[in-house]
């Protein structure tokens, strides 16, 4: 029996994100896509998803996802056979970004939510938003269904996230590094950052895909994936 896959979806996101990837790989293997809690720390988070997960498990996360898996694993090496990071950054926040959180916070509890993610995150998510209105509906129904406490909550968590360079030195399982071509949040120098850090990894760099390969360009994702999973 194949070890379960755990996958951890992005910052307002659910298992939607992972849908190609559910068609694509469950029939193979058992998925697990924890739902986030609205916790304000990455810690916290990733004892939440150890906590729900099998004793042996194959970790993937995209975006706060992976940097959610990337605590998982420091908290919890031992019970990891592979590790995938999709889209997502290892380090600490930068203060700039930082300093934009507040903003964001408060127009979201302002009820502009909905607005934010057509003005700022999803010009963000993808390479052409205009040609996928169907990942641009699925994007914003995520966002609402978790809604305004999630948002404050995983903002605050990110906001304060910790650096993760070290202890992805000593990462010892076979790692996926993956993202889009076009990611603009988390570009093609930090999963080479990734890369370098950890012995055994491979990364792919998906074209015609931003920060959200695994709909934008699910056939190269599923791909990747599966290649993976079959080390």
């Amino acid at each position: 029996m194949a070890v379960p896959l755990v996958l951890i979806p992005g910052m307002m996101c659910d298992a939607r994100l992972f849908g190609p990837q559910l068609a694509g790989l469950s029939a193979k293997r058992s998925i697990q896509i924890p739902a986030i809690s609205p916790l304000n720390d990455i810690g916290k988070i990733a004892d939440e998803v150890l906590q729900n997960a099998p004793p042996k498990f194959a970790l993937g996360g995209l975006s706060m996802g992976g940097i959610v898996a990337m605590e998982v694993w420091r908290k919890a090496p031992d019970r990891i056979t592979r590790l995938a990071l999709l889209d997502t950054n290892p380090r600490a926040e930068l203060a700039e970004v930082a300093n934009g959180r507040d903003a964001q916070m408060a127009r979201a509890k302002a009820g502009e939510l909905e607005h934010m993610m057509h003005e700022v995150f999803i010009p963000k998510y993808l390479t052409v938003p205009n040609e996928h209105p169907e990942i641009v509906k699925t994007c914003v129904d995520m966002a609402m269904a978790h809604g305004v406490e999630n948002f404050v909550a995983q903002s605050l968590a990110l906001r304060e996230r910790p650096d993760q360079c070290e202890a992805l030195k000593n990462v010892t399982v076979p790692t996926l590094v993956l993202c889009g071509r076009q990611d603009q949040l988390c570009p093609i120098e930090r999963h080479e950052l990734l890369a370098d850090l950890i012995d055994d990894s491979r990364l792919v760099i998906v074209e015609d895909a931003g920060h959200l390969p695994t709909l934008e360009q699910p056939k190269a994702t599923n791909a990747a994936l599966l290649e993976w999973l079959e080390l």
